[in-house]
């Protein structure tokens, strides 16, 4: 059996679907109009207060895709920047778990959002395949070594400082996935800009999927 489509990992992210679609359907368009008021470039720090209750997780086709290639890479160490409420972990866990081997290390600033993701790992029953770090990623993510997969779902400006922080951590071969490319495509410029420039070591392409994704593979 694929975990993925377990009783009760399916019915876990059913439900956090459902109420994500509730959530963010309130909270996105207040996001949206206060960036038409200020006038100013999409900026999500801007108006983290906002999205604090909102779920801006993967979608179920993005979702997937994490599965996929995890099966696919069978990491040791998968790291995620910005989990949210931990749709995208419950994902990434099913695959490990099918692969029976490798572990999660799910980051998030938001202590509430980490705490419920937490919560929603055990609903899943897959909290044995994560490790949350509650915090600034920066800070929680020094001295981690080995990362076979990054998923990039945290604060847009940050991709490319984060990338480069975690460079020395990439093992050979890595797979690098950073989220939501059309929301805020000027915001990620230079990290587009940087892994599809070949001097800097990675093989990059765009996967339009839902907002779209870029998947980097290092050298």
């Amino acid at each position: 059996m694929i975990t993925l489509h377990s009783t009760t990992v399916a019915a876990t992210l059913d439900r956090l679907y459902r109420e994500a679609e509730r959530r963010d359907g309130d909270v996105l368009p207040l996001v949206r109009a206060q960036f038409e008021k200020s006038g100013t470039p999409y900026d999500d720090r801007i108006v983290a207060g906002l999205l604090d209750d909102a779920y801006i997780g993967v979608a179920p086709e993005v979702g997937r895709l994490l599965y996929q290639l995890v099966r696919l890479r069978r990491p040791k160490l998968v790291v995620e920047f910005g989990t949210s409420f931990g749709l995208s972990a419950i994902h990434i866990a099913a695959a490990l778990a099918d692969n029976g081997q490798g572990r999660l290390i799910a980051t998030e600033l938001n202590a509430e959002k980490a705490s419920r993701a937490v919560e929603h790992l055990r609903e899943a029953g897959l909290a044995e395949w994560v490790e949350l770090r509650q915090g600034d990623a920066f800070a929680t993510l020094v001295g981690v070594e080995g990362i076979d997969v990054l998923l990039l779902d945290g604060w847009k400006a940050l991709y490319l400082p984060m990338l480069r922080g975690l460079e020395p951590a990439l093992s050979s071969g890595a797979l690098v996935v950073a989220d939501d490319l059309n929301i805020m495509p000027e915001m990620l410029e230079p990290y587009i800009a940087y892994v599809r420039d070949p001097a800097n070591g990675y093989s990059s392409s765009e996967i339009p999927l839902h907002d779209g994704l870029e998947l980097s593979i290092r050298g």
